[in-house]
């Protein structure tokens, strides 16, 4: 598991497993919104369905400080 965070944007992606091969489509189940109405969620899926990694916008007010201090920077 790793954690990459692009400070610009905002955004943080966790990736669970490594990269689907290049003839599997990964496919996104898009925006689930989180209680503090401000994060959104992307999961990215390979075409067998297996988690592979998540998408955070908004991660500042999503992720608490020393979560992202773990991450690496973009």
């Amino acid at each position: 598991m790793h954690m990459t965070y692009d400070g610009e944007a905002d955004a943080a992606y966790i990736t669970l497993a490594e990269e689907s091969a290049p003839s599997e489509s990964a496919q996104q189940v898009a925006f689930i919104d989180t209680p503090n109405g401000q994060t959104q969620l992307i999961l990215d899926v390979d075409s067998e369905g297996y988690l592979i990694g998540i998408e955070i916008l908004a991660a500042s007010a999503g992720l608490r400080g020393d979560v992202l201090d773990k991450a690496q920077r973009l």
